[in-house]
């Protein structure tokens, strides 16, 4: 016997269990695998036309425990779980930080049940740590401009990656050339390739199309953020008229260029405030100008790094 065919004999042989979420005057159960949920038709229905519909086409001889009709869904056990809890827990999604196995559940069963206040609670979290404007990107880097603070989502090793893989799968494209940026400039080529390990030994990694798009997206943006216009061009034409110390601004110029092509990483959204420039306070002021238009021209420009449609283009599929 192979070891998928023992596998499926071991589930259905295991005794049905009753979830955690198990109301006694609940008037339905819903069956995900081996494990019941007693829930009730009016809470359900209150959020889900789907559910509202389905308790007016149930058949008269439908199976029933405890005079409650049984409901058998193709879910994961933890998907559903996760889903139930929001819809009877309050609390749940106005916890500041969410795990991000609970908001894939939400986004997938929300849109397969049409909870749409949970589907749109759970994409706002994914949206929010991959926004869509300049703006907003900017509000969530840290007070030196060097690192991207999430908070609406709970943070571990391969976070990002795993953000990455449930925006795609799920269509929320708006999240995508955001996702991809960070990817882009946080990891190198091997570990875009090799993936991220885990606190509990597992991997997080991206999809053959995500690693491609990771690569070739983040060699656009090395060869496009030194152009001129973009946000590294003042290192390639140094345009300060005013400049009142010029021996002393060009050495500081060359060595910025050379630590840029030693290590040749995408620093297009990189803000002013991040260098610590020792240059004139003319200079100073030229170098935070060119990198403030180079900047929005990158974010206007981002998603086409990424082989994706125009910003106004990336809706989400809810």
């Amino acid at each position: 016997m192979s070891s998928q065919s023992a596998k499926r004999q071991r589930t259905e042989d295991a005794p049905i269990i009753r979830s955690e979420i198990w109301y006694d005057d609940g008037s339905l159960v819903l069956q995900a695998q081996k494990t019941q949920f007693r829930v009730h038709w009016g809470i359900l229905g209150k959020q889900s036309s789907f559910f509202r519909d389905m308790q007016a086409s149930l058949p008269p001889d439908q199976s029933t425990v405890d005079g409650c009709p049984v409901v058998e869904l193709s879910d994961e056990v933890t998907d559903l779980d996760h889903l139930l809890t929001a819809v009877y827990d309050s609390t749940f999604l106005a916890q500041i930080a969410v795990p991000l196995s609970c908001i894939a559940a939400l986004i997938r069963l929300g849109r397969k049940y049409d909870f749409r206040n949970i589907l749109h609670s759970a994409v706002e979290r994914l949206t929010f740590e991959n926004p869509s404007t300049l703006d907003a990107y900017d509000a969530r880097m840290a007070f030196d401009g060097k690192n991207y603070i999430s908070t609406r989502i709970v943070g571990y090793p391969g976070v990002l990656y795993d953000m990455l893989t449930v925006a795609r799968e799920n269509n929320i494209l708006s999240a995508l050339p955001c996702a991809y940026y960070r990817a882009a400039h946080l990891y190198k080529p091997e570990s875009l390739f090799a993936g991220i390990t885990k606190q509990d030994g597992t991997s997080s990694s991206l999809a053959p199309i995500d690693q491609q798009r990771c690569i070739l997206g983040r060699e656009k943006l090395i060869r496009a953020q030194t152009q001129e216009g973009y946000t590294l061009g003042w290192l390639r034409e140094w345009d300060s008229d005013s400049c009142t110390d010029p021996a002393g601004c060009n050495k500081w110029r060359a060595s910025m260029l050379r630590k840029y092509l030693d290590h040749l990483a995408p620093w297009a959204l990189t803000p002013f405030i991040a260098f610590r420039t020792t240059v004139c306070a003319s200079c100073s002021k030229h170098i935070e100008q060119s990198m403030l238009g180079g900047r929005k021209k990158i974010w206007e420009d981002l998603p086409s790094y990424f082989d994706l449609a125009p910003w106004s283009e990336l809706k989400n599929g809810l």
